[in-house]
C-alpha cells in the first residue's frame, strides 16, 4: 500500500485515524473552506458522496485557512457550518496546511504523486487568480476545493483544479472509471 494510506489524520472531532481505514475505497480528497466563492461546491460533493458511497466512494474534506483566510473558524464552527448549511455527512477533518513549511504529510504525498493539476480549458482558475495578483506555483495546491482522486489501490489517479466541479465530465468520468476498477 502506498505511503499516503499510512498517513494519520485527525477528524474534525479530534480523533486520530489512519487513511488505511479507507483501504479499498476510491477517495476524493478536497481542501475546503467555508468563506470562499467555491464553498457552494459542498452541495455537489455531498450529493456525490450520498450517491456513490455504496459503490465505494468516500469524499474526505480537509479545511484549510491558507487562501486569504477563508476558513477562519474552529473545528467545531466548521463542523456546524458544514452540517447546518450543506448537510455534509462525508468525513471531515481538522484544519490543516496544504502548502508551505507546515504542509501536512498527506498533502506532501498527494502532491508528489500528482504534481500537475488537470485544469479547465484556458487554465480558468489559474487565470482568475492571476487577475487578482495571485501567482500559483504548480508545486502547491492552487486554492480551496482542489481535488485529488485516489484509486482503490491507494495511488493518486489525478489532481483537479479547484474550479473543476464533480459534475464536470472530466472529473465525473475519472470518478466513474475509478469506481469501476
Amino acid at each position: 500500500m502506498p505511503d499516503l494510506m499510512q498517513t494519520t489524520v485527525t477528524t474534525i472531532d479530534g480523533q486520530d485515524v489512519s487513511l488505511s481505514d479507507y483501504a479499498g475505497k476510491v477517495l476524493l480528497v478536497v481542501n475546503v473552506a467555508s468563506k470562499c466563492g467555491l464553498t457552494p461546491q459542498y452541495e455537489a460533493l455531498e450529493q456525490l458522496y450520498r450517491r456513490d458511497r455504496d459503490r465505494g466512494l468516500v469524499v474526505l474534506g480537509f479545511p484549510c485557512n491558507q487562501f486569504r483566510e477563508q476558513e477562519p473558524g474552529s473545528d467545531a464552527e466548521i463542523a456546524a457550518f458544514c452540517s447546518t448549511t450543506y448537510g455534509v455527512s462525508f468525513p471531515m477533518f481538522s484544519r490543516i496546511e496544504v502548502n508551505g513549511p507546515g504542509r501536512h504529510p498527506l498533502y506532501r504525498d498527494l502532491l508528489s504523486q500528482a504534481p500537475q493539476p488537470i485544469e479547465s480549458e484556458g487554465g480558468g482558475m489559474r487565470a482568475r487568480l492571476a487577475k487578482h495578483g495571485i501567482a500559483v506555483d504548480t508545486a502547491d495546491v492552487m486554492w480551496n476545493f482542489e481535488k485529488f482522486l485516489v484509486g482503490r489501490d491507494g495511488r493518486v489517479l489525478a489532481r483537479f483544479a479547484p474550479d473543476i466541479t464533480v459534475d464536470d465530465p472530466v472529473l465525473a468520468g475519472a470518478i466513474e472509471q475509478a469506481l469501476a476498477a
